[in-house]
């Protein structure tokens, strides 16, 4: 699959098959992640992979969207040291970058996902952190439920001709 049938075809998965998910799925999903683009290169992600059912079940239980997560075969969480010096305030940015590529990896591999937003929000982030024993000067960013999606899901065209401006906002 070319990256532009990826980047079109790929939509968020809340149903999986009793299906597991390999290591060396695994593997590519996060090589995957971390060949994203990081402001001055500093790479502050750090992942935690969760294949423990009852993890997934307590984490699924942090927002009322996170029930993809329990459903998954593995759970990822995005996690970013956030104190660089040169770039300090880019974590965000960075980690989401690393999380798209992860969900377009999947996608092409044939697994479906679920981005699962923990930040901004300071609770569920803290919620997270503590199940998963992350240090103090860490920041989780997301979860990400992969598994094998349990149906296909229908082909939307997203593009919307009034959300773009030319030369300038008028």
């Amino acid at each position: 699959m070319d990256v532009i049938n990826a980047i079109h075809t790929r939509r968020s998965v809340r149903r999986f098959a009793d299906t597991t998910v390999s290591e060396a799925q695994v593997d590519r999903l996060l090589r995957a992640a971390m060949a994203a683009p990081s402001a001055m290169n500093e790479q502050p992600w750090r992942f935690v992979v969760v294949r423990d059912a009852e993890m997934r079940a307590k984490l699924s239980e942090i927002s009322p969207y996170a029930g993809p997560v329990g459903r998954a075969s593995v759970a990822i969480a995005v996690l970013a040291h956030p104190t660089s010096a040169k770039a300090p305030n880019r974590w965000t940015m960075d980690c989401s970058a690393a999380t798209q590529n992860m969900l377009l990896a999947a996608h092409a591999s044939g697994l479906g996902t679920c981005w699962i937003g923990v930040f901004p929000e300071t609770d569920r982030e803290a919620a997270v952190a503590k199940l998963l024993g992350v240090a103090d000067d860490m920041r989780v960013l997301c979860l990400v439920a992969v598994g094998v999606p349990e149906g296909a899901g229908a082909d939307v065209d997203r593009y919307n001709p009034e959300f773009v401006h030319k030369e300038s906002w008028s």
